[in-house]
């Protein structure tokens, strides 16, 4: 739940920033779902260990907004345009195809579905999850909390990252 501070030069592509899945650092994304915004962040975040495709989820503390974490951009949007689809849940995105998703049609939180169905499920997602490299216990779980903006350190929202501790939007970058 609390995460730290780390500088690093983010590896660049075409002028753009990548995710680097060498050094296990993944691009982020929230997208703000609530009032049709179009609020999007981009960050960066380490040490979740995924080495290919997206995953991403609607149940995103406190806000519960969309989080997605991933290795390239198409499997990010194509989680998101997922977990649209679905009305909310929890997707995976391996070369631009849906792998695994657990649909959470009430209020993007909860299924309508028996208890051991979605238990079935969620266990899937996450052994899919953990066979495309991640090395976080629940994943899914464990990167609802990186928004969680009322735990140190840093935290990433729809309106930006957010420095805990000091109750402000900061920069990504460094000058």
């Amino acid at each position: 739940i609390i995460t730290e501070e780390n500088i690093e030069i983010p590896k660049i592509e075409k002028g753009f920033v990548v995710s680097d899945t060498k050094r296990d650092i993944l691009k982020i994304a929230v997208v703000e779902r609530h009032h049709a915004s179009e609020k999007v962040s981009v960050g960066l975040v380490e040490g979740i260990g995924l080495k290919k495709g997206a995953l991403g989820s609607s149940v995103a503390h406190d806000s519960h907004n969309i989080i997605i974490v991933g290795t390239n951009d198409k499997d990010m949007l194509n989680v998101g345009a997922a977990i649209a689809k679905m009305g909310g849940g929890l997707a995976i995105s391996v070369n631009e195809k849906i792998v695994d998703s657990l649909p959470l049609p009430i209020a993007g939180l909860m299924s309508d579905r028996p208890l051991l169905e979605v238990k079935e499920s969620l266990d899937s997602i996450d052994r899919t999850a953990k066979n495309l490299g991640v090395k976080v216990d629940n994943p899914f779980m464990s990167i609802a909390f990186l928004s969680l903006e009322v735990a140190p350190y840093l935290k990433i929202t729809n309106k930006g990252l957010v420095d805990v501790n000091n109750s402000k939007i900061v920069d990504l970058f460094l000058d």
